[in-house]
């Protein structure tokens, strides 16, 4: 029998995101879709694209289901398990930042989904705190020389697209200031560079300076990121560290061509791409903001949980044009 869904937060990117790749798993179906603010409306009158796909009516009703996402704005999802008990028995996947850094929530402990180093942990876990989208492209760009405990002080540059920002209208999110526009924001102090530093400084096994500065692009989706840093390892044989390191990962590619956003929008692949010049090395990564960071490695880590097949739903093409 297929285990039954429920998506909190139905109306925003990121759960329509859910919507687009659940109507096609083979092994769940679509319970409920809640949203307070659009409660009674038909899901596909809100995304056109949804019509035939999902014809389901938002409710503001929770019901029990096997399986539980959360895609709330940030700090919301505690508030609404505290105000809508679940079951222990329901897989609870938070798409916010609530979980990510401390895990505890009464009787459920979090584990930090980032598939490529909690593989283990993830299978059978009921509460499962998904990564943000710029910390997965740039931990995936760094884990490997993390875990060789080579990694000293790296600076990161990182541009993200418009969804990045969430459905809520921003002045910097408006067609006519973004568009043909670039502007850096947050600049060293990102969301998300604590989040990162938890996971690789715990394999780097020493304390680490991340220096970020996040760009918006005048693009929809997408996250594309350089990671510098000094080392004297030799080009050949930090790629061979990374080739070893996702040998067994489904969604990682570590290229020695040219990367770009055209080769991930639309799926769940990281790609990644090395360069180096005298003693000074570049990681780019490129994923879907909306997917590899964010609704897609949810539904990685629901297989993973579910003891599925880690692909299960998510074969999915790149457009390329």
């Amino acid at each position: 029998m297929k285990k039954t869904v429920g998506i909190i937060g139905a109306n925003g990117y990121t759960g329509s995101e859910l919507i687009r790749l659940l109507a096609f798993h083979p092994h769940v179906t679509l319970s409920f879709l809640y949203s307070r603010s659009n409660s009674g409306t038909k899901i596909s009158d809100l995304y056109p694209d949804l019509t035939t796909v999902c014809e389901m009516v938002l409710t503001d009703k929770p019901e029990d289901v096997d399986i539980l996402f959360l895609c709330l704005p940030h700090k919301e999802s505690q508030n609404w398990l505290t105000q809508n008990p679940v079951k222990d028995e329901t897989l609870v996947i938070d798409l916010g930042n609530d979980f990510r850094l401390e895990g505890n929530f009464g009787n459920r402990d979090f584990i930090y989904g980032l598939p490529e180093i909690n593989k283990k942990q993830l299978t059978g876990a009921k509460s499962i705190a998904n990564p943000g989208c710029f910390a997965t492209a740039i931990q995936l760009s760094l884990l490997p020389l993390a875990e060789k405990r080579v990694l000293n002080e790296v600076f990161t540059t990182g541009i993200t697209g418009s969804t990045g920002a969430g459905q809520s209208l921003q002045a910097t999110t408006h067609f006519t200031w973004r568009n043909d526009n670039v502007s850096a924001y947050k600049t060293l102090t990102h969301q998300h560079v604590d989040e990162i530093l938890q996971q690789l400084i715990a394999f780097n096994n020493k304390e680490l300076n991340l220096n970020f500065v996040p760009w918006r692009g005048d693009f929809a989706r997408g996250i594309f990121t350089s990671s510098t840093m000094k080392t004297d390892l030799e080009l050949e044989e930090i790629e061979q560290l990374y080739q070893d390191f996702y040998a067994e990962e489904p969604f990682v590619t570590v290229s020695r061509k040219a990367v770009d956003l055209k080769q991930v929008v639309n799926t769940n692949r990281c790609v990644i791409q090395i360069e180096k010049s005298g003693n000074v090395v570049v990681i780019h990564s490129a994923i879907d903001n909306l997917l590899k960071g964010a609704s897609g490695q949810a539904v990685q880590n629901m297989n993973l949980a579910m003891n599925w097949d880690e692909n299960a739903g998510l074969n999915l093409k790149p457009i390329a044009f």
